[in-house]
């Protein structure tokens, strides 16, 4: 039985829930109330995945009416978001880079973490946000110094989509061009809309896809990344503590409005972004304003 487990509600009154077939084979909502108040760190630490399927093989856990409810991001505010980037060999060819030798880091600031399908932002002054579709780790328990990939895989909790929205204009040209600027923008971290197992995903075998006001944008596999999930959490473990709850996007695929293809993103516009087995996310775009540039939480869609 696939589990899923989502956060619903309104921003910052998320309540935690788990998705799972019935006896019939439909899929319904189950309150996680009696086993923790979020989805969170130590939630996933102490075995939060096992004791769910305990609770719901003995019938533990109540149905909820999730219709109507916003999705808001599977995790609760991580500590970290690490992010990983030119991890696929076409998206650095069309970023004007060579493939990396080694994993190329930065981070970004948790509160960019937004709902899979709350409204996004556009920064008052961008004129290059684009996207990109990642495939995210969630981690289970602390990486530190680890010894080896089998040790990694044993730190991942779970997987979800993410979108890595990007303005290009801060993060590349010009004296002052870093990727934190351009990568920590209010809302630019769209995450879920579920985490799922890793024991239930395949992260080496998955598709992602982006589409743009319904023109296809991205489309490609995980089996193309440069860098796989375990050797990622093996390098980062040997630089930084990973802990439970920390969020890691592991890079994007070509497709993306930089190489120069696609135009960038418009108030208006409208991008979903799908991976295998972890299901789609949709945003609508607006430019925000000095003073309101915070992510808008959208309710009734989607649950």
């Amino acid at each position: 039985m696939t589990l899923k487990f989502a956060r619903l509600g309104t921003a910052g009154n998320e309540q935690p829930a788990v998705i799972a077939e019935d006896a019939n084979g439909d899929e319904k909502y189950y309150s996680l109330a009696p086993l923790t108040k979020d989805i969170d760190g130590g939630f996933l630490a102490s075995d939060g995945i096992a004791r769910t399927r305990e609770a719901l093989d003995k019938g533990e856990l109540s149905e909820i009416p999730a219709e109507g409810l916003r999705i808001g991001a599977p995790v609760a505010r991580p500590g970290s978001v690490v992010a990983i980037g030119l991890n696929y060999t076409a998206h650095a060819a069309e970023s004007g880079a060579t493939p990396p030798e080694v994993p190329v880091v930065f981070l970004k600031p948790s509160n960019t973490i937004a709902g899979p399908y709350d409204a996004a932002p556009i920064p008052p002054s961008s004129e290059k946000y684009d996207w990109e579709v990642e495939l995210a780790i969630i981690i289970g328990k602390e990486a530190s110094y680890l010894s080896t990939l089998e040790e990694a895989e044993d730190s991942i909790a779970g997987y979800a989509v993410a979108n890595d929205l990007s303005e290009r204009e801060y993060q590349i040209p010009g004296a002052a061009g870093q990727w934190t600027k351009g990568k920590s923008l209010p809302g630019s971290t769209p995450l879920g809309p579920w985490l799922v197992p890793a024991s239930e995903i395949d992260p080496g075998n998955l598709r992602l896809r982006t589409l743009v006001n319904g023109e296809a944008r991205q489309d490609s596999n995980t089996s193309d990344m440069i860098f796989d999930p375990a050797t990622i959490v093996h390098h980062l473990s040997q630089y930084m503590v990973l802990e439970p709850g920390d969020v890691i996007i592991t890079g994007t695929p070509e497709g993306v409005a930089l190489s120069g293809r696609f135009p960038f993103i418009q108030p208006g516009d409208v991008v979903e972004l799908e991976i295998d087995g972890l299901g789609s996310q949709r945003q609508e775009y607006f430019r925000a304003h000095a003073g309101s540039a915070r992510p808008v939480a959208v309710a009734g869609t989607n649950a």
